[in-house]
This record gives C-alpha cells, structure tokens and sequence, in this order.
C-alpha cells in the first residue's frame, strides 16, 4: 500500500513542467540552506579539506551551489519518472560514445565504465537509448535502499530506458553470467563510495586525504578483460546535462593492480574541481581513518582469537 500511494504522488508530481520543478527546487533551498541546515558541518568540512586553498568567501560560494544543485537534483528525479525517451535525450546528452560502441558490436568487448555521485547520475541510465545494438546488456551497480517502497520505487525509474540495476552483492555472479551467455555488457560502477570496515584493502590520495577506497570495480574489469572508461559529468544549464566518456583502457586484464582505481580518483578529482557544487559533498567521505581501521582490525583479531579458543 506504501508502494502505490508514493507512488502516485511521485508520478503526479512528475508531470510537471521541469520549469515548475525547478522554482519547487528554489521554494525547497533556502529552507534546507539556513532552517535545516541538512548536513551543512559535513558539507562544510569536505569542502574545507579538499580545497585547502580556497578562500571562505569562495567555500561559501561553492557550498550554496552545491545545496541549489542538490535540490535541482531532487526535483530532476521526481521529473524522471515521466519522462518519455525523447523527453530525457533532451535534458542529457552522450559525447564520445562511438569508441564504446565500436568495441561493444564490433569486437564484442565489454565496457565498465566508471562514475561518480556527481548530478545528475540518474538520467545516465538512458544511456541504452543512444546505441542501435540490441545484444547489449546495459546495467547500472546501485545499492538497495533500507525502505522497499522506495527501493521498488527507484528500480522502477532506473530500469525504464532498458538498463538493469544489479545490486552490489549481486554484481560479480551477474557479469560472469553474462559472460557464460556471451553477451557483452556495458555497465556503471559509481565507485566513489565510503567502503565498509571488511572490504578496505587500499588506501589512496584523494584531495589532500588520505582515503580509503573500493577495489572491486577494477577487480571486476580485470578479470573479465573489459574496456575501461571514465565519464565525467557537466550541467551546461539547469537540467541539461553533458556526459562525456574518456577510455582508460581497451583490456583491462593487461594493467597492474591498483592502476585503473589510482587512475579513476585522478579523473574524478579533476572532473569536480571543474564543478565543484555537482559532486555530493553531503557524504562523510573520509570518516574512516587509517587509526579508526586499525583500531577496528585489532578488535577484528581479538574477537577471531576469542572464538578460537572457545571453539
């Protein structure tokens, strides 16, 4: 019953003009900036770190940009899921995808393509609606939400255009199912994520901090010997968006460990000091620390110890 009445609302919210949509964007700002104040200390802080040479009057700036093209974000996905193939080729255009297709139909090579949370990611699963191969595979790595209403909610809006959201616990068993079935895929890895305490085993850095990173990403590309690409995002306007692919590698089974992550983070970083209020600072990115890891590790080891002798 929480599925469909959401639901309803969403979708009748959805067919609003995108102008309308976007003065609701405004409406909602100054509440969330200066009342809510919704995660402004964090927002703040990252800012602060990763951009140690800025001044506070260009912080500032940054971070009312930031909360404007959050809430457009918001609004841009209510609007999402009512938007008609044609509708969503206007608001987000694809550049320099032809080397992906040529290696996809011609040499039936499969892409990983690696992304950040950098606004706005979800018009990016119309991706399909740009290629004329249709044994492709598209899909999209997402995380399930905690509420299944919501999380139903959103697989509905992302698989629309033809692209599968294949969960993160689900992601190694579906790419080597394609594999069996020998069907190329190209597939989004969002990979700038905060990993769990048990799946950090590199470490980086990544604006000015030392950062724990996901590997998995890489381990995947390398093991199915993908195609590599990064795709930057840039908002040219409000709710038009140019997402632009940079190959890093046409095998990826031929690089050294940790050289496709190193070089992912490279690419990230530069794509947001481009536009820095397009990125979700909202996240506590560097939360973990080395000293917080081994501080978990040694508690780890302890319990492992424990149950040892018990055993």
């Amino acid at each position: 019953m929480t599925y469909y009445i959401i639901r309803t609302l969403w979708k009748l919210m959805s067919l609003l003009p995108m102008g309308v949509l976007h003065l609701l964007s405004d409406l909602i700002y100054f509440p969330l900036y200066y009342v809510a104040r919704y995660r402004r200390k964090v927002v703040h802080k990252n800012l602060v770190n990763a951009f140690p040479e800025k001044t506070k009057e260009e912080i500032t700036r940054i971070e009312k940009r930031f909360y404007s093209a959050f809430c457009d974000y918001v609004m841009e996905t209510v609007k999402l899921m009512s938007m008609s193939p044609q509708k969503i080729k206007k608001h987000i255009r694809f550049e320099e995808i032809e080397e992906i297709e040529r290696l996809v139909s011609q040499e039936g090579r499969s892409c990983v393509i690696y992304m950040g949370h950098t606004f706005n990611w979800e018009f990016v699963t119309s991706l399909p609606l740009h290629f004329h191969n249709p044994q492709i595979q598209f899909g999209q790595i997402y995380h399930p939400l905690a509420n299944k209403a919501m999380d139903r909610l959103f697989l509905e809006m992302r698989n629309q255009y033809g692209s599968e959201s294949i969960s993160m616990g689900n992601t190694l068993r579906r790419v080597l199912q394609l594999g069996k079935e020998k069907k190329p895929f190209v597939i989004g890895f969002i990979a700038d994520q905060v990993p769990h305490w048990e799946a950090i085993d590199y470490w980086m850095e990544f604006f000015h901090q030392e950062t724990p990173v996901f590997t998995g990403t890489e381990k995947i590309a390398r093991r199915t010997g993908s195609a590599v690409f990064y795709m930057s995002m840039h908002r040219e306007k409000r709710g038009k968006y140019v997402a632009t692919f940079k190959k890093m590698v046409e095998n990826a089974s031929e690089t050294h460990e940790h050289e496709l992550t190193n070089a992912y983070y490279r690419l990230l970083e530069e794509n947001m000091k481009e536009q820095p209020e397009l990125w979700l600072w909202t996240h506590r990115r560097w939360k973990r620390t080395k000293a917080k890891y081994q501080e978990w590790n040694e508690r780890r080891i302890k319990r492992l110890k424990e149950k040892s002798n018990k055993a």
